[in-house]
């Protein structure tokens, strides 16, 4: 069920009503659509790109009570905008709570991005209360920067920009270079078995050590994901000292993602992590592969950006994080979007 004030607010004709599964889907995907011109997205982003009525079934499902975290626009019946909430903890213990909306261009300017927001804001201080984390919880949101109208929005709303993750392309997998030095001695790199896996995850987790705004990764959800065929690592003797974590994408097998890239603090500017990365890229290739992405964020302190763009990696996307405290109240603005990502 909605709020019984959720709506009360948007022009005649227009109107909230929860998510009924299914028979929404395709809708939701042509939203997401008519989003792609004036929002410049970029349809082929491993962050957010243009998902197919399928892939929105498959993130729908992922929800907690997505009939009550996931609210579509109807004009006469027919769906022209939806939002989403969904929530998880960070590094810190911060419970970040974050909703993502969408809603056609022709609609925007009406003041139904705002009532959007403000649904969101007041369902994710529901939750908050339900949950017992308002000690440590906060609201978020994100836009691409090529997505004025969500950005203004946010701004207006009260939203402050904490950090931004890139997101670089490697056009053509066939012209991976090759190494271009050899290992530190006594180095080695090799396929990543089952047995590795906890060693694999452990490399991930301790390399986000000193970086703010990332997501607990238990064990089992690291195993649950497991997908190790282009996944490569390096060891000194029989301790793992970096890994490269790569994949074909599920949906289209033409494109591969670097999902991790993590060298041992100790063991940095050795060449080590270059070397993972042309392995892995070389086992998407290998997969049938054509193309390469993968994100960072801007604040990397590693200069990471350095690395990609030495193997060819060229940057395409801008994705920003906003946020803001649970406790400030919501208002009304006569900004026309919704907020995006």
């Amino acid at each position: 069920m909605l709020d019984g004030t959720a709506g009360q607010d948007l022009p005649v004709g227009l109107g909230f009503r929860p998510y009924r599964g299914d028979e929404d889907h395709g809708a939701m995907a042509a939203v997401r659509l008519g989003c792609v011109e004036r929002d410049r997205v970029d349809v082929h982003s491993v962050v957010e790109g243009l998902p197919t009525a399928a892939e929105i079934a498959e993130a729908s499902a992922k929800l907690e009570e997505p009939s009550k975290n996931q609210i579509l626009v109807v004009l006469d019946e027919s769906v022209v905008g939806y939002a989403t909430i969904r929530w998880w903890q960070e590094r810190d213990d911060t419970w970040l709570y974050l909703h993502r909306g969408y809603l056609l261009p022709e609609h925007r300017g009406q003041g139904i991005g705002s009532a959007m927001l403000s649904w969101a804001e007041e369902r994710i201080r529901q939750l908050v209360k339900q949950h017992g984390t308002a000690r440590t919880a906060v609201i978020g949101a994100n836009a691409m920067a090529s997505e004025q109208d969500a950005t203004t929005l946010l701004r207006a709303a009260g939203y402050r920009h904490v950090f931004s993750l890139v997101e670089l392309e490697l056009g053509d997998l066939q012209q991976v270079p090759e190494p271009g030095s050899e290992l530190p001695a006594g180095i080695r790199t090799g396929p990543i078995g089952t047995s590795h896996y906890r060693a694999a995850w452990r490399t991930v987790v301790d390399s986000y050590a000193d970086r703010g705004f990332t997501q607990r990764w238990p064990f089992q959800d690291f195993v649950d994901t497991a997908d190790p065929a282009c996944w490569r690592a390096a060891w000194n003797g029989q301790d793992m000292v970096g890994v490269a974590l790569c994949s074909i994408r599920r949906h289209d097998h033409t494109a591969g993602e670097v999902e991790e890239l993590s060298v041992r603090t100790d063991q940095r500017r050795l060449g080590i992590g270059r070397v993972l990365l042309l392995d892995g890229l070389r086992s998407l290739r290998e997969q049938g592969a054509t193309t390469a992405r993968l994100f960072t964020g801007t604040a990397n302190p590693h200069r990471s950006y350095d690395l990609y763009e030495s193997v060819g990696f060229r940057r395409r996307n801008e994705y920003a994080r906003y946020r803001k405290p649970l406790a400030r109240s919501t208002g009304h603005w006569a900004v026309g979007s919704v907020h995006r990502i």
